[in-house]
């Protein structure tokens, strides 16, 4: 990518460097996306973390558990769906909305 930047003086045209600038964003942005998908699909393939049995630890590998909450979610202890964390007020409706697709309570 850094050698278009321009050693030559058609290279450093301002045509040709908007060229180059779009080229680069755009492969940037396709790298980007594909980051986003392969990190998407590897949360997916870990598989579900059962609330009632999972360690403090494995819990608080849910993004934006704290160890705080983990240990309440450990306390109150068994649950018959992953929804009681609201329901019981173990968790707000914000931080359940954000591991809902990766915890079950069997």
């Amino acid at each position: 990518m850094l050698t278009s930047a321009g050693c030559t003086p058609a290279q450093r045209n301002p045509d040709n460097l908007q060229r180059d600038a779009a080229k680069t964003t755009s492969e940037v942005t396709k790298d980007a996306k594909a980051v986003v998908k392969g990190v998407e699909e590897g949360l997916k393939a870990k598989g579900s973390v059962d609330i009632n049995k999972a360690t403090a630890d494995e819990l608080e590998a849910l993004p934006g558990i704290h160890p705080a909450e983990a240990h309440r979610m450990i306390a109150n202890r068994p649950y018959k769906s992953a929804d009681d964390l609201v329901k019981r007020h173990v968790l707000s409706q914000a931080k359940y909305a954000g591991i809902s697709g990766q915890i079950e309570a069997d």
